[in-house]
């Protein structure tokens, strides 16, 4: 994938996004960003596939999470294809909008969190060190891919509802598929850590109803070189609230530090895994693919991720 480009063609009933995560230099603010074109999670789509239409771009949303020690903030609107639009180097969505320069990835963020509403607005800037145009195969059979942009990166977090300003170290990838998300996996588990010596970690372990395991494990460096690792053993985290399988591969027993996000399908959250003989602080994130599509997850998800069609 290399640069962004958010013109890039997704197939019907297919999806692509990009993902953001950041700490701040004290360890104590947290973000992720990730803007959909088909979003996965969106109960419209599901319904919009199983009629035999599923147009993603007709179902493009900005997940925006906040993090810090007392609170959160959480938002993600759906926008129909009316308000979103695309070019190599810009995507808006509904009154938000990403933008890449050539030198840095942009988000001007405008949205506002549901069901208890409240304002996101602000905006953040990424400094890639260094470019990866790689995209990786995440199934046999080629039908879904993962191309880590930028695993090291300079951010800047600037908000002013609410109040927040920080600096800090991202993690910038995509993801895209040329068919549903269900059709492909049943559970999957996806760990990034910064290592000492100031390389990226990063784990894929994925699962599938009717094909082999597959697990990706690489080291990437700052200036851009990539190793293959070998395979650890997956340790089996302390179950959330949810009671969500997870599972991070590690050369010694792995703990859950921070839960961040827990759902009925999906958790995201900080972990402490090993590699090299060093303990080191992971985002880390476990996704349900058959909770994801039950009936009463999807009956819900509408509480938390409206959609709208016109300004």
């Amino acid at each position: 994938m290399g640069e962004p480009r958010f013109d890039q063609p997704v197939a019907t009933g297919g999806y692509l996004w990009w993902y953001v995560d950041a700490l701040s230099h004290c360890g104590q603010y947290g973000l992720t960003l990730i803007a959909f074109v088909g979003s996965v999670f969106s109960p419209y789509y599901m319904r919009a596939r199983r009629s035999g239409q599923g147009d993603p771009l007709d179902h493009c949303a900005l997940n925006v999470a906040l993090y810090n020690p007392t609170h959160q903030r959480w938002a993600m609107t759906e926008r129909g294809k009316a308000l979103c639009h695309r070019s190599a180097s810009q995507f808006q969505i509904g009154p938000s909008h990403i933008e890449w320069d050539g030198q840095s990835l942009r988000f001007q963020i405008n949205e506002r969190g549901v069901p208890l509403p409240h304002v996101l607005q602000g905006e953040v800037r990424i400094w890639p060190q260094a470019l990866h145009p790689q995209v990786h195969a995440l199934d046999a059979a080629q039908r879904h891919g993962w191309g880590p942009i930028a695993t090291q990166a300079h951010i800047e977090v600037n908000f002013h509802r609410p109040d927040l300003n920080w600096r800090g170290q991202a993690y910038v990838d995509a993801n895209q598929g040329c068919e549903p998300i269900e059709a492909g996996f049943t559970q999957w588990d996806w760990s990034r850590a910064l290592l000492p010596d100031g390389s990226t970690l990063v784990n894929y372990d994925m699962h599938g109803s009717d094909q082999p395991d597959r697990l990706l494990r690489f080291r990437y460096a700052s200036n851009g070189d990539i190793d293959t690792l070998d395979e650890v053993p997956a340790w089996s985290l302390s179950p959330s609230r949810w009671r969500v399988p997870r599972q991070v591969r590690s050369e010694a027993p792995a703990r859950s530090l921070q839960i961040l996000e827990d759902t009925p399908f999906y958790q995201r959250g900080l972990v402490s895994q090993t590699h090299g003989g060093h303990e080191v602080v992971a985002f880390h994130e476990s996704l349900s693919v058959p909770r994801l599509t039950h009936p009463l997850v999807q009956h819900l998800l509408p509480w938390r991720m409206p959609r709208k069609t016109r300004s």
